[in-house]
Parts: structure tokens; sequence; C-alpha cells
């Protein structure tokens, strides 16, 4: 799950963690009173959106007077901002942040993130703030940092020093450099974030850091013990499909194929997804229905995957292990009932009491395909979508 920079910010203050002075506004007038509030003789207009690369799409603007926070915040607000980070619809921008304008001397970069090579933590930094880290790792590795934090010993003083001398950050810093680096490896701790980025983080003409901008990644599987976050979620910021699913214990990724994919086990579904490809068809989504496949769950799959109408075949690839085969084969029944399926199905079963499963498939009178084996599956689902 991710948050707004204006709520990561939020998250950052209660770390110790500087931020600017900043207000969120919903109008142009409230971005219009929201930089009168904060004085000054300039102002920076962002807005709030879930990817990266605002200010290039043009969601980041610097404002010299009123009127251009207006202008600024009228050609932002009920549009949709398209980055390399967004699908080809863009995102909707609801909510702006305005911000204060600095006097920037430097900007660095600064994340934690978890390491699962290590089992840990892993603090990168670079003096190549402001930029795509995933093009300065390319172009100038040798300008990314990375230090190791072991979970057991925790964030060591020496390895604070050791990134502010990397950072060449002066002495009289360093003190407020380990400060906000053991705020963010308690944040990401405490509030099971899997990332904590800062790019920018600025030092200002008066050497003071801030984060200029905020990211704040949680894992999804820990939210039912971070309530006050969990319910920061921002559902118009999410595929409607992939929020949906994630209401019903689905795992669902939209793709832009015709070839719907319903399958019990993330592997299996990457591997029914490269054999769809391999034998010349487009797979239309990623679905794992999970390990304790109902009729219920497979129904509500079903509806995601049919909803839109792009769909011209559905695979069905099921492994009955902790959930028999016959039962799988009833809920299918079922679903396709339910929904009113109208295109042809191909169901791959395996596993316990697969003859049964198989059995009440070919009774059900419905145009479902059954099929032998995996490539088999992905064959006939295929050739079903190209008629």
């Amino acid at each position: 799950m991710n948050l707004h920079e204006f709520q990561a910010k939020a998250v950052f203050a209660e770390y110790g963690i500087p931020v600017p002075p900043a207000q969120v506004a919903g109008t142009v007038d409230e971005a219009a009173e929201a930089a009168q509030q904060l004085g000054g003789q300039g102002w920076v207009v962002k807005a709030q959106v879930h990817a990266g690369g605002r200010g290039k799409a043009g969601g980041v603007k610097f404002c010299r007077d009123i009127d251009a926070v207006k202008s600024s915040a009228e050609a932002m607000l009920g549009n949709r901002l398209h980055t390399h980070q967004t699908a080809a619809d863009g995102l909707p921008i609801n909510l702006l942040l305005v911000e204060s304008g600095l006097d920037i001397a430097r900007e660095l970069y600064l994340s934690v993130v978890m390491d699962r090579a290590s089992e840990g933590l892993m603090i990168v930094a670079s003096t190549e703030g402001g930029m795509d880290i995933e093009a300065v790792a390319e172009e100038t590795p040798e300008k990314i940092i990375q230090v190791p934090v072991s979970l057991g010993a925790g964030l060591q003083a020496w390895q604070a020093r050791r990134l502010a001398y990397a950072l060449e950050l002066p002495k009289s810093m360093h003190k407020d450099f380990s400060s906000i680096i053991a705020g963010m490896v308690r944040l990401v701790l405490e509030k099971d974030a899997s990332q904590v980025e800062i790019n920018p983080l600025i030092v200002t003409a008066e050497e003071k850091l801030l984060a200029l901008d905020a990211k704040l990644n949680l894992d999804d599987n820990a939210l039912y013990r971070q309530s006050e976050l969990a319910a920061l979620r921002d559902l118009t910021q999410e595929d409607a499909k992939e929020a949906e699913a994630s209401e019903h214990g689905l795992n669902y990724i939209s793709l832009d194929g015709d070839i719907g994919c319903m399958v019990n086990g993330a592997g299996l579904a990457m591997a029914t997804m490269d054999l769809i490809q391999l034998h010349g068809g487009k797979p239309a989504n990623f679905l794992d229905v999970g390990g304790g496949t109902t009729a219920e769950r497979v129904a509500e799959a079903f509806k995601l995957i049919l909803a839109g109408g792009s769909i011209r075949a559905v695979l069905v690839n099921i492994f009955g292990g902790i959930v028999r085969c016959d039962l799988i084969a009833e809920g299918i029944i079922a679903a396709i009932k339910e929904v009113g399926v109208t295109v042809p199905v191909i169901v791959r079963l395996e596993g316990t009491n697969v003859d049964r499963g198989r059995e009440l498939l070919a009774d059900s009178g419905l145009d479902i395909v059954t099929a032998d084996g995996l490539t088999d599956a992905a064959q006939k689902a295929v050739s079903a979508a190209k008629a």
C-alpha cells in the first residue's frame, strides 16, 4: 500500500524527520489560501498522486505569486497526471500539496528498504538526489552507497557517520543526519514499511536538512496491525479491479490481453501466463485465487475477469491440493451459472479427486472445455480466443 506525499510527511514528522512547511488543498481557493498562510516569496504546488516523475509530467510547479498558485492548481485539480510510472490513462489529481519555496544548496538521495538478500534492512544513499535512482544506478553505479543494517544489532552510530562522510556532509550536520537515518529505520520497523524514501533530501543554504519529497510503502500483509495507516488508503489511485479483488482476498493485476486467467498459486499463475504468451496468446490478467479456493471466491474471480468486455476466453488452471478438485469443479460450475459467462472456458484440473472433478465439468451441460495438461490448456485457450 502506498501513501500520498503529504501523508508520508506527516508520518515522517512523528519520527523526527524534518519536512518543509506545507498545507494540503482540494480546491483552487484552498491552494491560494494555503500559500497566503505559509507566507514567503514563492511556493511549490505538487499534485498528490501515487507515482514518481511528477515534475517532468507537469505535476510540480514553482509559483512566484498567488495568481500562479491559482493557475497551477486549476490546471491540475480534476485532471489526470501521466508519468512513466502510471498506466496509459494516468492517475486522478484530487489533492495538492502547497509548500513554501526553499533555497536549495544540494540534493541528496536517501532510502531504507527491506533487503531479502541480507535478511535485514538496506540503507541506500547517493549524492545524486532529485533524479530517478534507477537511472543513477545504471549510468553511474559508483555513486550508489549501500549500508546493510542487521535486524538483530540495529543501526550503529558508525554506519550513520559513514553515510554522512560518503554524502560529503560537514561535521556540523552529522548529528541531524544521524537523527534522520535513525528515524527512518525506526519507521520501517514500527510501521511495517517495505520502503521509506526521501528524494531529494535537501541541504538548504542555512545548512539544514529537509525531506523535500517523501515516499512510504507499507507491507499489505501487515496492515491488520496498522489500522491508522490502512485508513489512509486512497482507492482512486489504484486500479479499480485490483482494489475490488483485494476486498475478496484475491491477488489481481490487470494486463492488456484477451485471455482471462484464474489460477491458484502465484508461481502457477506466472507459468500459465508464460505458456499463453508462448503459444501466441495474450493474458488479460494475473489472478491468484489462493489455496483455500471456494465457490464464492471463484464467482468473484469470474466477475473480475469478465468486467470490461475485452475477454475472448477464460483459462482456469487449478491444482487441487488443500481443496479437492471435485469441490473446485462444483465452484466453477456454480460461478459460471451465477455470472452468466458467455465466452469459452477452458479448465485444467490436477490433484486430489481430479477424475471426479472432470466428470462434474463434463456433465454440467455448460460450454466448458477440459484440458489434460498445462500446455494443452494454454493451446486450447489461445485457439478459443482467436476463434
